[in-house]
Protein backbone atom coordinates (compact mmCIF):
# COMPACT_ATOMS: atom_id res chain seq x y z
CA UNK A 1 0.00 0.00 0.00
CA UNK A 2 2.76 2.07 0.59
CA UNK A 3 3.28 2.63 -3.36
CA UNK A 4 -0.03 4.04 -3.63
CA UNK A 5 -0.06 7.56 -5.61
CA UNK A 6 -0.31 10.53 -3.79
CA UNK A 7 -3.42 12.51 -3.31
CA UNK A 8 -3.52 16.38 -3.75
CA UNK A 9 -6.94 18.35 -4.09
CA UNK A 10 -5.88 21.08 -6.29
CA UNK A 11 -8.57 23.61 -8.46
CA UNK A 12 -9.13 21.55 -11.99
CA UNK A 13 -10.95 24.70 -13.58
CA UNK A 14 -12.07 27.79 -12.92
CA UNK A 15 -15.74 27.28 -13.54
CA UNK A 16 -17.80 28.98 -10.60
CA UNK A 17 -21.21 28.33 -11.84
CA UNK A 18 -20.67 24.47 -11.79
CA UNK A 19 -19.34 24.95 -8.20
CA UNK A 20 -21.95 27.04 -7.15
CA UNK A 21 -24.72 24.32 -8.19
CA UNK A 22 -22.63 21.34 -6.74
CA UNK A 23 -22.87 23.48 -3.32
CA UNK A 24 -26.09 24.18 -3.27
CA UNK A 25 -26.81 20.33 -3.79
CA UNK A 26 -24.70 19.52 -0.78
CA UNK A 27 -26.28 21.91 1.72
CA UNK A 28 -29.68 20.39 -0.08
CA UNK A 29 -28.18 16.45 0.75
CA UNK A 30 -27.46 18.05 4.39
CA UNK A 31 -31.11 19.12 4.39
CA UNK A 32 -32.43 15.78 3.67
CA UNK A 33 -29.48 14.48 6.50
CA UNK A 34 -31.47 16.57 8.78
CA UNK A 35 -35.32 15.59 7.92
CA UNK A 36 -34.44 11.85 7.87
CA UNK A 37 -32.52 12.63 11.26
CA UNK A 38 -35.81 14.29 12.65
CA UNK A 39 -37.33 11.55 11.19
CA UNK A 40 -35.54 8.90 13.01
CA UNK A 41 -34.75 10.47 16.28
CA UNK A 42 -38.75 10.65 17.23
CA UNK A 43 -38.75 6.96 17.50
CA UNK A 44 -35.04 5.91 18.24
CA UNK A 45 -32.04 7.14 20.54
CA UNK A 46 -30.42 10.45 19.41
CA UNK A 47 -27.16 7.98 20.09
CA UNK A 48 -28.27 5.06 18.18
CA UNK A 49 -28.86 7.83 15.37
CA UNK A 50 -25.47 9.57 15.82
CA UNK A 51 -24.34 5.79 15.33
CA UNK A 52 -25.54 5.16 12.21
CA UNK A 53 -24.97 8.88 10.49
CA UNK A 54 -21.15 8.29 11.61
CA UNK A 55 -21.29 4.43 11.01
CA UNK A 56 -22.41 4.56 7.72
CA UNK A 57 -20.24 7.38 6.42
CA UNK A 58 -16.84 5.81 7.62
CA UNK A 59 -17.91 2.18 5.85
CA UNK A 60 -18.99 4.12 2.92
CA UNK A 61 -16.04 5.84 2.87
CA UNK A 62 -13.58 3.40 3.70
CA UNK A 63 -14.70 0.87 1.13
CA UNK A 64 -14.31 4.09 -1.55
CA UNK A 65 -11.01 5.73 -0.48
CA UNK A 66 -8.87 3.02 1.00
CA UNK A 67 -8.86 0.65 -1.99
CA UNK A 68 -7.45 3.96 -3.71
CA UNK A 69 -5.45 5.81 -0.74
CA UNK A 70 -4.52 2.93 1.21
CA UNK A 71 -3.11 3.57 5.19
CA UNK A 72 -1.66 7.11 3.48
CA UNK A 73 -5.17 8.00 3.82
CA UNK A 74 -5.02 8.27 7.35
CA UNK A 75 -1.41 10.20 7.29
CA UNK A 76 -1.72 13.49 9.10
CA UNK A 77 0.93 16.45 9.73
CA UNK A 78 -1.40 17.20 12.70
CA UNK A 79 -2.96 14.23 13.87
CA UNK A 80 -4.43 15.60 17.35
CA UNK A 81 -5.55 18.27 16.02
CA UNK A 82 -7.35 15.96 13.31
CA UNK A 83 -8.93 14.60 16.42
CA UNK A 84 -10.31 17.71 18.14
CA UNK A 85 -11.45 18.84 14.88
CA UNK A 86 -13.42 15.98 14.27
CA UNK A 87 -14.72 15.65 17.77
CA UNK A 88 -15.98 19.46 17.49
CA UNK A 89 -18.14 18.05 14.13
CA UNK A 90 -19.70 15.21 16.48
CA UNK A 91 -20.60 17.14 18.66
CA UNK A 92 -22.22 19.45 16.54
CA UNK A 93 -23.86 16.76 15.50
CA UNK A 94 -25.09 15.32 18.61
CA UNK A 95 -26.47 18.75 19.52
CA UNK A 96 -28.01 19.14 16.13
CA UNK A 97 -29.66 15.37 16.24
CA UNK A 98 -30.71 15.84 19.77
CA UNK A 99 -32.44 19.70 18.99
CA UNK A 100 -34.37 18.01 15.84
CA UNK A 101 -36.41 16.21 18.48
CA UNK A 102 -38.15 19.11 19.75
CA UNK A 103 -37.75 21.63 17.24
CA UNK A 104 -38.75 22.51 13.21
CA UNK A 105 -35.82 22.68 10.90
CA UNK A 106 -36.07 25.85 9.86
CA UNK A 107 -35.46 26.63 13.59
CA UNK A 108 -32.71 24.68 14.12
CA UNK A 109 -31.52 26.04 10.63
CA UNK A 110 -32.01 29.54 11.28
CA UNK A 111 -30.55 29.75 15.00
CA UNK A 112 -27.18 27.59 13.73
CA UNK A 113 -26.79 30.28 10.51
CA UNK A 114 -24.96 32.28 13.54
CA UNK A 115 -21.99 29.97 12.73
CA UNK A 116 -20.12 32.17 10.72
CA UNK A 117 -20.72 34.92 13.05
CA UNK A 118 -19.17 32.99 15.74
CA UNK A 119 -16.11 32.18 13.74
CA UNK A 120 -15.60 35.68 12.92
CA UNK A 121 -15.96 36.58 16.83
CA UNK A 122 -13.77 33.59 17.66
CA UNK A 123 -11.33 34.32 15.32
CA UNK A 124 -9.92 36.96 17.18
CA UNK A 125 -8.84 35.42 20.51
CA UNK A 126 -8.30 31.59 19.01
CA UNK A 127 -6.28 32.89 15.60
CA UNK A 128 -5.39 36.41 16.21
CA UNK A 129 -7.34 37.81 13.92
CA UNK A 130 -8.76 41.13 14.11
CA UNK A 131 -12.94 42.61 13.46
CA UNK A 132 -12.95 46.48 12.91
CA UNK A 133 -16.23 48.30 14.15
CA UNK A 134 -18.65 47.59 11.65
CA UNK A 135 -17.79 43.46 11.51
CA UNK A 136 -18.55 43.61 15.57
CA UNK A 137 -21.61 45.40 14.71
CA UNK A 138 -23.09 43.01 11.76
CA UNK A 139 -21.73 40.34 14.62
CA UNK A 140 -24.39 41.91 16.96
CA UNK A 141 -27.22 42.17 14.65
CA UNK A 142 -26.96 38.84 13.57
CA UNK A 143 -27.13 37.37 17.04
CA UNK A 144 -29.87 39.97 18.03
CA UNK A 145 -31.32 37.97 15.15
CA UNK A 146 -30.88 34.95 17.05
CA UNK A 147 -32.61 36.08 19.77
CA UNK A 148 -35.73 36.98 17.57
CA UNK A 149 -35.76 33.32 16.64
CA UNK A 150 -35.46 32.12 20.23
CA UNK A 151 -37.20 34.95 22.03
CA UNK A 152 -35.63 33.49 25.36
CA UNK A 153 -38.35 33.91 28.30
CA UNK A 154 -41.04 34.32 26.32
CA UNK A 155 -42.18 30.51 26.21
CA UNK A 156 -42.68 30.43 22.91
CA UNK A 157 -39.46 28.31 21.42
CA UNK A 158 -38.45 25.09 23.15
CA UNK A 159 -35.59 24.95 25.67
CA UNK A 160 -33.86 22.82 23.29
CA UNK A 161 -32.71 26.08 20.98
CA UNK A 162 -29.89 25.91 23.36
CA UNK A 163 -29.05 22.82 21.58
CA UNK A 164 -28.88 24.36 18.09
CA UNK A 165 -27.10 27.44 19.31
CA UNK A 166 -24.28 24.48 21.00
CA UNK A 167 -24.64 23.37 17.56
CA UNK A 168 -23.41 26.91 16.22
CA UNK A 169 -20.66 26.98 18.50
CA UNK A 170 -19.18 23.85 17.83
CA UNK A 171 -19.37 24.20 14.05
CA UNK A 172 -17.75 27.11 14.69
CA UNK A 173 -14.52 25.94 16.62
CA UNK A 174 -14.64 23.18 13.79
CA UNK A 175 -14.46 25.31 10.85
CA UNK A 176 -11.49 27.31 13.31
CA UNK A 177 -9.52 24.27 13.18
CA UNK A 178 -10.90 23.42 9.75
CA UNK A 179 -9.24 26.89 8.81
CA UNK A 180 -5.46 25.96 11.12
CA UNK A 181 -5.17 22.56 8.96
CA UNK A 182 -5.63 24.17 5.71
CA UNK A 183 -2.39 23.40 3.67
CA UNK A 184 -1.58 20.89 6.13
CA UNK A 185 -3.54 17.79 5.21
CA UNK A 186 -5.51 16.47 2.04
CA UNK A 187 -8.87 17.41 2.00
CA UNK A 188 -9.88 13.37 1.73
CA UNK A 189 -7.54 12.86 5.07
CA UNK A 190 -9.87 15.34 6.71
CA UNK A 191 -12.85 14.59 5.64
CA UNK A 192 -12.37 10.83 6.55
CA UNK A 193 -10.98 11.31 10.14
CA UNK A 194 -14.66 13.75 10.27
CA UNK A 195 -16.03 10.14 9.86
CA UNK A 196 -13.87 7.82 11.61
CA UNK A 197 -13.69 9.65 15.05
CA UNK A 198 -16.93 10.19 15.33
CA UNK A 199 -17.79 6.27 14.28
CA UNK A 200 -14.65 5.45 17.27
CA UNK A 201 -16.44 7.89 20.11
CA UNK A 202 -19.86 6.21 19.62
CA UNK A 203 -19.68 2.98 19.08
CA UNK A 204 -18.74 1.51 22.31
CA UNK A 205 -22.01 3.49 23.82
CA UNK A 206 -24.14 1.78 21.46
CA UNK A 207 -25.24 -1.20 23.71
CA UNK A 208 -26.57 1.15 26.50
CA UNK A 209 -29.37 2.64 23.64
CA UNK A 210 -29.90 -0.02 20.69
CA UNK A 211 -33.05 -0.42 19.93
CA UNK A 212 -34.18 -2.98 17.01
CA UNK A 213 -34.99 -1.10 13.93
CA UNK A 214 -38.08 -2.07 11.89
CA UNK A 215 -37.51 -2.09 8.11
CA UNK A 216 -38.51 1.52 7.28
CA UNK A 217 -35.54 2.88 10.15
CA UNK A 218 -33.12 0.61 9.22
CA UNK A 219 -33.06 1.86 5.39
CA UNK A 220 -33.62 5.20 6.77
CA UNK A 221 -30.24 4.58 8.95
CA UNK A 222 -27.96 3.40 6.34
CA UNK A 223 -29.21 6.39 4.60
CA UNK A 224 -27.82 8.82 7.07
CA UNK A 225 -23.79 7.94 6.43
CA UNK A 226 -24.68 7.75 2.72
CA UNK A 227 -26.40 11.23 2.52
CA UNK A 228 -23.36 12.81 4.48
CA UNK A 229 -20.89 11.14 2.90
CA UNK A 230 -22.40 12.20 -0.18
CA UNK A 231 -22.98 16.14 0.75
CA UNK A 232 -19.36 16.16 2.04
CA UNK A 233 -18.10 14.72 -1.54
CA UNK A 234 -20.34 17.42 -3.51
CA UNK A 235 -18.64 20.11 -1.42
CA UNK A 236 -15.11 18.60 -2.21
CA UNK A 237 -16.10 18.82 -5.33
CA UNK A 238 -17.32 22.57 -5.07
CA UNK A 239 -13.75 23.64 -3.78
CA UNK A 240 -12.06 22.62 -7.07
CA UNK A 241 -14.03 24.59 -9.15
CA UNK A 242 -14.58 27.68 -7.39
CA UNK A 243 -12.67 29.44 -4.52
CA UNK A 244 -14.21 29.29 -1.11
CA UNK A 245 -15.40 33.16 -1.22
CA UNK A 246 -18.05 32.52 -4.26
CA UNK A 247 -19.29 29.37 -2.34
CA UNK A 248 -19.64 30.65 1.02
CA UNK A 249 -22.44 32.83 1.04
CA UNK A 250 -25.02 30.00 -1.03
CA UNK A 251 -24.74 28.18 2.87
CA UNK A 252 -27.95 30.16 3.64
CA UNK A 253 -29.94 28.93 0.47
CA UNK A 254 -29.96 25.74 3.06
CA UNK A 255 -33.17 27.41 4.65
CA UNK A 256 -35.35 26.78 1.53
CA UNK A 257 -35.06 23.20 1.36
CA UNK A 258 -35.79 23.13 4.97
CA UNK A 259 -38.99 24.69 4.61
CA UNK A 260 -40.13 22.77 2.72
CA UNK A 261 -39.04 19.32 4.05
CA UNK A 262 -40.15 20.33 6.83
CA UNK A 263 -43.82 21.21 5.37
CA UNK A 264 -43.97 18.58 3.40
CA UNK A 265 -42.60 15.57 5.95
CA UNK A 266 -44.00 17.07 9.24
CA UNK A 267 -46.68 19.77 8.31
CA UNK A 268 -44.58 22.21 10.26
CA UNK A 269 -44.23 26.10 8.60
CA UNK A 270 -41.84 28.45 10.31
CA UNK A 271 -43.89 31.04 12.08
CA UNK A 272 -43.21 34.95 11.05
CA UNK A 273 -40.47 35.77 13.92
CA UNK A 274 -38.16 32.64 12.63
CA UNK A 275 -38.72 34.24 9.16
CA UNK A 276 -37.82 38.01 10.41
CA UNK A 277 -35.25 36.62 13.05
CA UNK A 278 -33.31 34.39 10.00
CA UNK A 279 -33.49 37.52 7.52
CA UNK A 280 -31.70 39.32 10.25
CA UNK A 281 -29.34 36.63 10.59
CA UNK A 282 -28.62 35.44 6.93
CA UNK A 283 -28.37 39.74 6.52
CA UNK A 284 -25.44 40.13 8.84
CA UNK A 285 -23.53 36.61 7.79
CA UNK A 286 -23.65 37.94 3.77
CA UNK A 287 -21.85 41.50 5.24
CA UNK A 288 -19.72 39.44 7.29
CA UNK A 289 -18.82 38.11 3.88
CA UNK A 290 -18.89 41.17 2.12
CA UNK A 291 -16.35 42.70 4.05
CA UNK A 292 -14.16 39.79 4.00
CA UNK A 293 -14.00 39.53 0.49
CA UNK A 294 -13.23 43.18 -0.15
CA UNK A 295 -10.98 43.65 2.32
CA UNK A 296 -8.93 40.76 0.57
CA UNK A 297 -9.42 42.48 -2.44
CA UNK A 298 -7.61 45.73 -1.13
CA UNK A 299 -4.76 43.10 0.53
CA UNK A 300 -5.64 43.63 3.50
CA UNK A 301 -3.52 41.20 6.47
CA UNK A 302 -6.11 39.42 7.97
CA UNK A 303 -8.44 36.98 6.76
CA UNK A 304 -11.37 38.67 9.45
CA UNK A 305 -9.75 42.25 8.25
CA UNK A 306 -10.70 45.76 10.02
CA UNK A 307 -13.45 47.39 9.21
Amino acid sequence: MAGRRPFTIEPVANEPLRGILLIVAAFCSFAVLDTTAKHLVQHYSVGQVVWARYVGHVVLAAAILLPIHGRGLLVSQRPGLQILRSLFLFGATCSNFAALQFLQLAQTSSIQFSTPLMVAALAVPLLGERVGPRRWAAIVVGFFGVLIVIRPGLGLVHWAAGLSLLCALFGALYQITTRKLAGLDRAVTTQFYSALIGAIVITPFIPYFWQTPDLTGALLMLCLGAIGGFGHWLLILAHRLAPAPILAPFLYIQLLPMILLGYMVFGDFPDSWTLVGAGVVLTSGLYLLYRERRMKATGAPSGLPRA
